[in-house]
This record gives structure tokens, sequence and C-alpha cells, in this order.
């Protein structure tokens, strides 16, 4: 799931090597923490958060029904 959200944030930003994911995972979540450049982070989330959303869509739909735990997106600053 790392490497997924990799390849969709990377090609978005101007500082693609900044870009870090880091997973918590408990009982039943399982917490993707994204991280990019100061800079970037308007690219990230885009207007009115439609970036962000269509990330976290992707994200959902592919990790939703392998694991039986919620998973969650968030975009660190």
């Amino acid at each position: 799931m790392q490497e997924l959200i990799m390849s969709i944030v990377k090609p978005i930003v101007d500082h693609p090597e900044d870009v870090q994911v880091r997973v918590d995972e408990s009982e039943k979540r399982i917490t993707y923490h994204l991280s990019v450049h100061e800079n970037d982070i308007g690219k990230v989330i885009g207007r009115q958060g439609r970036v962000a959303k269509a990330i976290r869509t992707v994200v959902y739909a592919a990790a939703g029904s392998k694991q039986h735990k919620r998973i969650f997106l968030e975009i660190d600053e």
C-alpha cells in the first residue's frame, strides 16, 4: 500500500525525494501518514481538498476489501 501511495504522490510534487509514508497499525485500524516537502502540501491537498480526497478514495478502494481493518490516510504538515 505504501508503494501505491508513493506512486500516486511522487508525480504530483516538485520534490519527490521528500515523499515519505509511515504506517501505524493497531488492532482495528491502519493509518498511513503521508509527509511531503512543505512547498508541496498545497499540491497534494489540492483545491478544496479534491486531490487529497481522490488519493484517499484510491487507497481505501485498494485496501478496504483485503484487510478487515479501517484504513486512514493522513497528510502530515
